[in-house]
């Protein structure tokens, strides 16, 4: 699945980005043993411009004009014309990566059948600079890094886990013989179910961009795991290169940006008036002030325990 030939060129008279161009059929690593590629992809800054405007040709705006109406647009959250423009990757990533992934709902997505086809001798180990603790505040994050004698044993665990896995799962698809002896393989569907999470899948993912910059701003965020983050970087890559002026906005209003809440916003104009503003008695609870304070540590109370 993953040998694929380069894409032959045509004449095309479909919008076209030059700098996307250049990376399509592109095998872009991520972690050990994965891969981004895009395979295609459909529309530009423009085509949301035009759809938003419901007309034809790119008209008598300047850019300057489209690049407003595009932060308008994310600004407002006035999501349907960046419906108009896809994305589809060929995407090599670890089981259970692909289980996190698969939560985002609005793709279309077709994996490889490991009931049909055999699954390469491919495994995730993570490097050790980021193998960690469990978060102390975080219940479904890691913390620092393991020291390096911890590291290297939870590594040789894995490995081995993941080959004997392997010669087994090899064993039972009677792919070698064991001890001179030819015996019944096993059904592919069966036989795969002894392999751990951290072997290799692959897919095709479609999505419109709408969806699309709704995942990475899910997953760019610090607070995913990392491994997910490798290929959201990857692909926020190529969103840049795609659709600049959308990336540009989306960038300010998203992943830059920030989502105030009711009493937020009555803190902060207690303190345009020259007040502290007592957070607890605006109403909030010790967390939330505590991540207020954290985002305005001029305004906040400290640090308190939640």
């Amino acid at each position: 699945m993953s040998d694929i030939d380069p894409p032959e060129l045509h004449a095309t008279r479909r919008p076209c980005v030059a700098a996307l161009e250049a990376v399509v059929g592109e095998a872009i690593g991520v972690l050990d043993h994965g891969f981004v590629r895009l395979v295609d992809y459909m529309g530009d800054d423009a085509a949301i411009v035009q759809a938003a405007r419901v007309s034809y040709g790119k008209g008598t705006k300047k850019v300057h004009e489209d690049r407003g109406l595009i932060r308008y647009l994310m600004r407002h959250r006035h999501s349907t014309p960046f419906e108009m423009c896809e994305l589809k990757l060929h995407v090599k990533l670890p089981i259970f990566v692909a289980r996190q992934w698969i939560r985002h709902r609005t793709a279309n997505v077709n994996e490889y059948s490991a009931r049909y086809s055999i699954l390469d001798h491919e495994f995730y180990l993570p490097d050790p600079a980021v193998l960690g603790v469990q978060a102390p505040s975080n219940r479904q994050g890691r913390g620092d890094a393991v020291s390096p004698e911890r590291a290297a044993e939870v590594l040789a665990w894995l490995k081995d886990d993941a080959e004997q896995c392997y010669r087994h799962y090899e064993a039972m698809l009677a792919l070698r013989a064991e001890q001179g002896e030819e015996r019944e393989g096993v059904a592919r569907e069966l036989a795969r179910i002894n392999l751990p999470l951290n072997y290799y899948t692959q897919w095709y993912w479609k999505i419109d961009l709408h969806n699309l910059l709704h995942f990475l701003s899910l997953r760019l965020d610090a607070h995913a795991q990392y491994e997910i983050r490798a290929y959201a970087d990857v692909i926020a890559d190529m969103v840049e290169k795609w659709v600049p002026s959308v990336w540009e906005a989306f960038r300010d209003y998203r992943l830059e940006g920030a989502v105030l809440s009711r009493l937020e916003i009555a803190a902060l104009r207690e303190a345009a008036q020259g007040r502290k503003p007592d957070l607890i008695a605006l109403g909030m609870s010790k967390r939330e002030a505590k991540e207020f304070a954290e985002r305005f540590p001029e305004l906040g109370p400290g640090n308190d325990e939640t």
